[in-house]
């Protein structure tokens, strides 16, 4: 009987012994096939996920941000523990004793889920599950993809620890409202940084993981305060808060963003721009591998803000100028279809779905608003977000209209989307009146010359309506703003300021055609110092010079200052025919300020990535470092500061570059800009007006700022007969730059010690005695032990009679054709005889 006994308790030992050798066979084999395939979890020491770029300005303030995902990466070591502790209570409260998965959740989720014959299905994962799923699988609800997690979460908690895999999961998680990770959740919900949390907000955003689209702090207010309280209650039972806090922070209200009780974060934040834009564009292109907006990178922009302001201001109010002078409306060219006036809810439904420009302030806060009905002498709107009870009204007077033609049936139809803002008189609301955005465009740049710090850009009247960098991306011709490097490159090659060229007409033959250029007055000045010609912009003395030294060398001095990647070598080129953008020609005038050194232009300071390491930095770029001489001197005298130099390549001799600033101040004291350019410290520039005033320009600077404009038709045609870049764009730089000295100063240019000083008369060239004084005496540099060579003319092919006039006896030109003694022919004044006439290039 023994025997029988021991031998049936013996098999049912040996039946268990094999079925758990079985099991635990089968077990080994599952786990062995699904875990050989897994994706490696070493990736995850090294995670990066989405994070929001962020643009500070120059004093650490948050400019701009850039998002995929709004999330805002937090190492674990800055998250409070309120938020920790609230998080774990709501989602995984034995995390920090299991060991990354959990048998009694996975069991419980198994029972709920056979009780409630599969009405009831959840996963039954710890924190550290949610880690692996959602960052090493897919989202699939399947056996499978369980059993891999059960698999990947011990061997994630072993690569990265407790805290590693939390700071993931605070980071990572989703948590409504666009925003991802606890630091945007804090900042979208409560405008806080998690530091200022209270545990009931902790607690809020804890409950929300689950169900992100059902727990809006106002549409949804019962069952979030309801789940708030229940996490509540968690951190409570779990020793996290006290009872006194656990009462009070569940009677507390719900308080957030979303419903009023505090200011939101996007309504502090400064609205983007053409600055912040082009740096997202710049970094997109060259330096980050991926998505700028993606990348977590913390740039310190160069902008100044009262600068950026001031540019915006100086040139929006030279286009809305030009537009409101050319006396039509447009409008917006939209409309909301006219059944949907008679309801206004339907009205303002499709006011709200209206492409329109929005946030545009100039002469006003710009609103949309919707033409309702047309009377005789008013317009009744429906504006956005002002009722139609509103005491200030809904209606815009025909007064308003007086700076355009047409009466309110000509110009407007029921239904029309139009811009308004309100207008003040001593500070009490007097009318609504029309605005619209100028048809005209037009960019304004502004950079330090030393350092090649973008200190303004505005690529257009509103980046609000339009995106495109007018700035940067925008090709143009630069007209006679691209004459002062046909002058450097003669300068350069051993002509004066007091070298005469011959102003008289010429053509150019080439395939074909024949090209006479012209001055924009229509005459001819005769023989001229290169002097008059820059502050006259003469356009012939320009092409002849241009022949006289080869464009091949002025090609080649166009593309060393950056002016061109690769320019054609054709005459018209002198004159600006070539496309190039204002950017580029302010950087290149920002070497003619600083003596000829070669600087680039940046609107960035410092990159760092998400760990806070510096990736970039503009001044230790190769370049543009600057060497401090003597820091090291203990020797050094009180009071006196360190000498810093820069280590800089040099792209011009000094001498010429202070020559050519001397003419340039021409241009502004008593050339082209004169009477528009008038600052109390000394400015020199150039104006640029291409054919047919398709384009006009003005590039100057001081002996710290350079600043240049243009303004035209994004699809060119002429601005109109009176357009010129004197008129319209040296105007925008005096508003500026009326700002940009009053801030940062200025002071007489730098002359170089090989400089010495001859008095010239500055119509004919001829050298005055020292003494001499007079509105035609000019002191121009000359290059020490060189000495300077007078009475000679250069005509760039073309000789002239003695006796033409000179610029102070300058007369109507006529026309005569003549044949030059290679068979061309040419045009020259009347009085020019024939003997005087030499072969040449042009003809």
């Amino acid at each position: 009987m023994l025997r029988f006994i021991l031998s049936f308790f013996g098999g049912i030992f040996s039946m268990l012994t094999l079925s758990a050798g079985m099991a635990a066979l089968t077990l080994g084999a599952i786990f062995y096939m699904y875990g050989k395939d897994l994706p490696t979890h070493e990736a995850l020491s090294s995670y990066q996920p989405k994070t929001a770029s962020r643009i500070y300005s120059a004093e650490g303030r948050i400019i701009d941000e850039f998002a995929t995902e709004k999330r805002l990466y937090t190492p674990i070591e800055e998250i409070p523990d309120v938020v920790k502790h609230a998080f774990v209570s709501a989602e995984d409260k034995d995390f920090y004793s299991h060991d990354g998965y959990s048998v009694t959740a996975i069991l419980s989720a198994v029972r709920d889920m056979v009780v409630t014959r599969g009405e009831t299905v959840r996963g039954g994962s710890t924190i550290t599950q949610q880690v692996a799923k959602n960052l090493l699988l897919d989202g699939s609800r399947t056996i499978e993809r369980k059993v891999r997690e059960i698999i990947l979460a011990p061997r994630l908690e072993e690569t990265l620890g407790k805290d590693g895999v939390l700071e993931i999961y605070l980071n990572e998680i989703f948590l409504g409202q666009n925003s991802f990770g606890v630091t945007a959740a804090a900042r979208t919900y409560f405008n806080k940084p998690l530091a200022d949390l209270t545990p009931g907000e902790a607690a809020y955003m804890a409950s929300v993981t689950r169900r992100p689209s059902d727990m809006h702090p106002v549409r949804d207010r019962d069952i979030a305060v309801f789940r708030r309280n229940n996490t509540l209650r968690e951190m409570f039972e779990n020793g996290y808060i006290d009872r006194d806090t656990y009462e009070a922070e569940s009677a507390a209200p719900l308080l957030s963003v979303q419903n009023g009780d505090y200011s939101s974060y996007a309504e502090a934040a400064p609205d983007r721009d053409y600055f912040t834009d082009e740096i997202r564009r710049q970094l997109d292109r060259d330096l980050v591998e991926d998505d700028f907006s993606s990348a977590g990178l913390s740039v310190r922009a160069t902008i100044e803000p009262d600068m950026q302001s001031a540019a915006r201001g100086a040139l929006r109010k030279a286009l809305w100028d030009f537009d409101r002078a050319r006396g039509t409306w447009r409008g917006t060219g939209l409309s909301v279809p006219v059944e949907t006036l008679s309801d206004e809810a339907a009205w303002r439904a499709a006011l709200t779905e209206a492409d329109v420009a929005r946030g545009i302030s100039h002469e006003g806060d710009w609103r949309p608003a919707v033409v309702l009905d047309i009377q005789d002498q008013q317009l009744v709107v429906g504006i956005e977000d002002v009722a139609l009870d509103d005491p200030r009204g809904n209606t815009v007077p025909r007064s308003d209209t007086a700076w355009f033609s047409g009466d309110l049936y000509e110009n407007f139809d029921r239904g029309d989307v139009i811009h308004l803002a309100a207008v003040q008189q001593d500070g009490a609301f007097e009318r609504w009146s029309l605005r619209q955005v100028p048809e005209v465009q037009g960019g304004f740049m502004a950079m330090d010359v030393n350092t090649g710090r973008v200190l303004a850009m505005q690529g257009g009247f509103a980046f609000e309506h339009s995106e495109l960098n007018r700035a940067t991306q925008a090709n143009r011709q630069p007209g006679s703003a691209f004459k002062p490097f046909v002058y450097a490159a003669a300068l350069d090659s051993g002509w004066t300021p007091a070298t005469i060229v011959v102003d008289a007409p010429i053509e150019v033959r080439a395939g074909g055609e024949v090209w006479r250029p012209m001055n924009a007055s229509n005459r001819f000045y005769g023989p001229t110092p290169l002097r008059t010609g820059i502050e006259r912009s003469r356009n012939i003395m320009t092409v002849r010079l241009a022949q006289e030294i080869g464009m091949e060398l002025i090609a080649s001095y166009a593309e060393e200052f950056g002016v061109y990647d690769q320019m054609n070598p054709y005459l018209a080129a002198a004159l600006g025919a070539e496309e190039t953008t204002l950017f580029k020609l302010v950087s290149a005038y920002a070497m003619f300020a600083n003596g000829g050194e070669r600087v680039q232009p940046t609107l960035i300071d410092r990159v760092q990535d998400r760990f806070g390491e510096t990736i970039y930095s503009h001044d230790q770029a190769e370049g543009n470092k600057r060497v401090c001489v003597n820091c090291d001197d203990v020797a050094l005298p009180e009071g006196r500061a360190p000498r810093v130099v820069n280590d800089r390549d040099r792209v011009m001799n000094a001498v010429t570059a202070y020559q050519l600033t001397s003419m340039m101040r021409g241009v502004v004291e008593r050339g082209t800009a004169s009477g528009a350019v008038n600052l109390p410290v000394p400015v020199a520039g150039k104006t640029g007006t291409t054919n047919d005033a398709k384009d006009v320009w003005f590039v100057g600077f001081s002996s710290n700022i350079v600043a240049g404009c243009y303004i035209g038709y994004d699809t060119p045609r002429s601005l109109g007969r009176s357009a010129s870049g004197g008129a319209l764009c040296a105007p925008v730089f005096q508003r500026f730059m009326e700002q940009a000295v009053e801030r940062y100063g200025g002071g007489p240019f730098e002359v170089p010690e090989t400089c010495q000083f001859i008095s010239i008369d500055r119509f004919t060239g001829a050298r005055l005695p020292d003494d001499a004084r007079g509105p035609n005496v000019v002191r121009e540099c000359f290059r020490a032990g060189e000495e300077p060579v007078f009475g000679v003319t250069f005509d760039g092919g073309y000789a002239m009679a003695g006796d033409l006039p000179l610029v102070d006896e300058v007369r109507e030109a006529r026309g005569v054709q003549v044949q030059t003694n290679s068979g061309g022919t040419a045009t020259v004044n009347d009085n020019a005889s024939f003997g005087t006439l030499s072969s040449g290039g042009l003809y």
